[in-house]
């Protein structure tokens, strides 16, 4: 008789520990509603993304590449565009029942080095409506020694499939959380913060991915923090990311929407400072 009601006893605490522990679900809808807090959901739905142009921002910039600091033209741009879900890329058919907007931006650049160029090509596509949620990330490294290529997709977790031509790489897959956002991702996805709130809140973010290896990404918990300051004489935010103890990044911000990114400074040595920008059809015409 005792051993039945210990039994009945474990078995209810048992249920009740379950039901009051969330499951991935729970916690990934918990995460979604804590950073949406913090970002103007409103942000990309501005009419300025419709008018069929793209934003092409320059930038002089810096990395350090073999030891050294080289410098290079970085040019990042954004643009709407509607993915389908069949094929998860830009539709050619606008009368599919699949599609849905996503803002991609395009971050590409060629670094010289003493021997030969590098070059980069990032591609970062984020919902439209959720600023922080990136739906796809494509990455790729070409130079003399080889190329190496990463794609991360969204499923239950994020996958990242990558081929490397270095030893011990080759080709495979990583499977990520989805709470995470990506360092390649901040550039835009930090011009949809609530500015005026000067937010303040932690989350997870995972290394550039705009390398010439695939080893997993290295994951951060980081605390985003926002305040007001100037640069030569003109108001900007000015968002910091703490990586860890040592490593911060800084991202600056025009106040003004569309809240462009003026300059950026990574811990790792990486640097850029806006050139020149416009809006126009960089596909036309060629």
């Amino acid at each position: 008789m005792h051993s039945i009601k210990l039994y009945g006893f474990c078995f209810i605490f048992f249920m009740l520990a379950a039901c009051s522990t969330p499951d991935a679900s729970e916690q990934e809808t918990n995460r979604h509603e804590t950073i949406k807090a913090h970002f103007n959901t409103d942000w990309a739905m501005n009419k300025l993304w419709d008018d069929g142009l793209a934003e092409v921002a320059v930038y002089d910039a810096e990395r350090v590449v073999y030891g050294n600091k080289r410098e290079f033209e970085f040019t990042m741009i954004t643009v709407k565009e509607d993915f389908n879900s069949e094929y998860n890329v830009k539709t050619e058919n606008y009368n599919r029942d699949d599609l849905f907007p996503v803002m991609k931006i395009n971050q590409l650049c060629r670094i010289p080095t003493d021997n030969y160029p590098y070059h980069y090509l990032t591609s970062v596509f984020v919902h439209r409506q959720y600023p922080w949620d990136l739906h796809k990330l494509t990455t790729s490294s070409q130079e003399w020694c080889g190329n190496t290529f990463k794609s991360i997709t969204r499923g239950r977790n994020f996958i990242l499939n990558y081929s490397s031509y270095f030893d011990g790489q080759g080709e495979g897959t990583w499977q990520l959380p989805t709470d995470l956002l990506f360092e390649d991702q901040l550039p835009y996805s930090l011009r949809a913060l609530r500015f005026e709130n000067k937010p303040t809140f932690n989350v997870t973010i995972a290394e550039t991915q705009q390398t010439n290896k695939a080893a997993q990404p290295k994951e951060y918990d980081a605390t985003v923090t926002t305040i007001a300051a100037t640069i030569a004489g003109k108001a900007t935010w000015l968002v910091n990311v703490h990586l860890a103890p040592n490593k911060v990044n800084q991202y600056w911000f025009a106040t003004a929407y569309p809240n462009t990114l003026i300059r950026q400074k990574t811990w790792d040595g990486r640097t850029l400072e806006l050139k020149k920008i416009s809006r126009y059809a960089y596909w036309q015409g060629n």
